[in-house]
């Protein structure tokens, strides 16, 4: 990539910011690179309407906190950015001054203010994730009869068995794929975190037999392709999942206040993997957390699980004293423990 040869302070650390410090001393992925790249893009775009300038003539102080507290704002107002979108692209700000504040001490104080910006609070908002009869009906709201249609059912099928990410489901290449026992698939996660992830003998024989279909293709091509040929987008995901929910929806009428997404079909394997028994630290590396803190809040989701630890607590509503039990430590704590 060549630089301008009219350059300002901006655009110079602009460029080393991507071509150099991102990709070769962070090693960041091309992913979490286009996401920092097109924060920025929207920021410049934003001061530079609100300034009434052109974006190559703004700098490195035209940045300040004002107009960046305003552009956060803006996203949530006029983009309808969640709080999470938000702060994602406010971590991407952070990351660039970041870096500008350990190149130049002459605007570290201009750096420090903009990395004071706090993240914002958001509500935690419940999981939601499919039960076992909810995925049979999407599963069966697929036409298998249609070569898309036995696509999509594997594409389904093989992210609620591995729980896989979107983006880990769109990387996906045949050579990934252990199509023999132990039948298994190469995952690379969050920062570039590789995994092997057990596959069902029913899906590998699935992917088997859609990957034969297409005959002498290349180990290196991703296994999911749209009709174009070409690898399926987290669009194309996204617009299936809907698609098929609606559909199952006509006779799964507990789908119908559900809010689905392809990451839905990620936490219903976590929790279908609690249910059958699964220890928390497997479930962990199954789905390739970093943190068991992130796998952990599974199991306050599943709602089974809350209504056996009610059924195993036995009140006498028949008798006026039966309050009383609740009023030892010893009976609390034994509450408190089997929930």
């Amino acid at each position: 990539m060549k630089i301008p040869q009219q350059t300002n302070a901006l655009s110079r650390n602009l460029h080393e910011f991507f071509a150099d410090y991102l990709p070769l001393l962070r090693g960041l992925s091309p992913h979490t690179i286009h996401s920092y790249r097109d924060c920025l893009a929207l920021l410049l775009r934003f001061i530079a309407e609100q300034t009434q300038r052109s974006v190559t003539d703004l700098d490195i102080k035209d940045i300040d906190t004002v107009q960046i507290v305003a552009f956060l704002q803006m996203l949530e107002d006029n983009r309808r950015n969640s709080v999470a979108t938000r702060n994602i692209r406010l971590a991407a700000i952070h990351a660039f001054f970041r870096y500008l504040a350990g190149k130049d001490p002459e605007i570290l104080g201009h750096c420090q203010q903009i990395l004071a910006i706090p993240f914002k609070r958001s509500n935690s908002r419940i999981v939601e994730y499919l039960e076992y009869d909810e995925i049979q009906a999407v599963l069966s709201a697929v036409d298998r009869t249609a070569e898309d249609g036995r696509r999509d059912y594997i594409l389904l099928v093989t992210m609620f068995n591995t729980g896989a990410r979107v983006q880990e489901i769109l990387d996906l290449r045949i050579c990934d794929l252990q199509l023999i026992k132990p039948f298994q698939a190469h995952l690379i996660g969050k920062g570039r975190k590789e995994r092997l992830c057990p596959i069902w003998e029913q899906t590998a024989q699935l992917l088997q037999e859609m990957i034969a279909q297409r005959g002498n293709v290349p180990p290196g091509e991703h296994v999911f392709l749209n009709h174009r040929k070409q690898p399926l987008t987290r669009f194309g995901i996204r617009y299936l999942l809907a698609k098929y929910c609606d559909l199952a929806r006509k006779n799964t009428p507990t789908l119908l206040n559900k809010r689905l997404h392809p990451h839905s079909m990620r936490h219903s394997t976590a929790v279908h993997l609690l249910k059958s028994g699964v220890d928390i630290v497997t479930i962990s590396h199954w789905l390739g957390h970093a943190n068991i803190n992130t796998t952990n809040r599974y199991m306050s989701v599943d709602l089974d699980m809350k209504r056996e630890a009610i059924n195993k607590i036995k009140i006498d509503t028949t008798n006026p004293n039966s309050n009383a039990s609740w009023r030892s430590d010893a009976s609390i704590l034994t509450w408190l423990e089997s929930l």
